[in-house]
């Protein structure tokens, strides 16, 4: 299981075309995504799970080093063979590793319901019948239930000098609460936690921070941030407690 740093910086809209001059030199686009505008894009959703407590939810207002977050994630829109995966994103110290399987999305209510998997898995080896038995075994230990659907516009990039690094825009957050599996492509009744601002990401596995990454950072002003578009999706609804 590999461990990476993430690093998130909230930026306002307006810097996003003077970033992207920024940081052209040293990435290039991601060839999975699609071309829109001439720049790299495809959306992100995730209906994130949570404890009928909220765990998830207090453990982040609380700071806790070592967390996780359950989420079924999907990309774009519905398709007849559309993919979703089940994830386990876990926080340990200041790094942040992934537990993910592959299912079709017409399988995965069914896989939730019964919690047999392995008809269902794609790709189906070791890792991903572990990291599936993990999504499932919390889900029915911990009670977890749908939380949170959070959807965004991503547009990402890898660097030239160093592959493994990776710099994402993520614009358009938004929040829905309470959703169904059912619900994961739609496109109504949500919220914008950062309504103005995109966040910017940059991951990479081995420290420092590459030097060309870090001068951006600092020509901007950037600052890192402890964001997580989960839980300000969720403190961002009036009636979500």
């Amino acid at each position: 299981m590999k461990l990476r740093y993430e690093r998130k910086y909230l930026v306002p809209n307006h810097l996003l075309n003077d970033l992207r001059s920024a940081i052209k030199p040293f990435v290039r686009p991601d060839i999975y995504a699609a071309s829109v505008d001439d720049h790299p894009h495809y959306t992100v959703r995730s209906i994130y799970f949570d404890s009928i407590h909220r765990h998830a939810v207090f453990e982040k207002i609380e700071g806790l080093r070592d967390r996780k977050k359950l989420r079924i994630r999907g990309y774009d829109t519905r398709k007849a063979d559309s993919l979703v995966f089940t994830e386990i994103k876990r926080k340990i110290s200041n790094r942040i590793c992934k537990n993910r399987a592959p299912f079709l999305y017409s399988d995965i209510e069914r896989v939730l319901e019964t919690g047999h998997y392995e008809p269902y898995l794609l790709k189906n080896n070791p890792i991903t019948r572990d990291d599936a038995s993990r999504f499932l075994y919390n889900k029915k230990r911990f009670h977890m239930e749908p939380v949170n659907l959070i959807v965004y516009n991503r547009e990402p990039y890898h660097g030239i000098f160093s592959s493994d690094t990776r710099i994402t825009f993520d614009k358009d957050i938004r929040s829905r609460i309470y959703p169904q599996i059912s619900e994961l492509f739609e496109n109504v009744d949500f919220v914008y936690p950062w309504a103005g601002h995109f966040i910017m990401e940059i991951k990479y596995y081995e420290a420092p921070m590459p030097s060309w990454a870090k001068s951006i950072v600092w020509e901007f002003d950037l600052k890192a941030e402890a964001l997580s578009k989960y839980v300000e999706g969720f403190k961002c609804h009036p009636l979500a407690y």
